[in-house]
């Protein structure tokens, strides 16, 4: 839990917006669960690679790898 809360307020930081808008666009394309789902990946990895794909699955619904 406390990688995706680092994982939510960096990403709101890198994309210059408060946070618990970023939680609510994650929520209205349930999009939460699948990113919490994703901490092995996204915590193993560069952070920005976990932006992008948090971006590509905001765009597509689909994990960019």
């Amino acid at each position: 839990m406390k990688f995706f809360m680092y994982l939510l307020e960096f990403y709101a930081a890198y994309k210059n917006r408060k946070t618990g808008e970023v939680l609510a666009e994650w929520e209205s394309k349930g999009l939460t669960k699948k990113i919490y789902d994703n901490y092995w990946v996204y915590h193993t990895e560069a952070i920005e690679n976990a932006y992008a794909d948090i971006d590509n699955l905001l765009n597509t619904g689909k994990h960019a790898w």
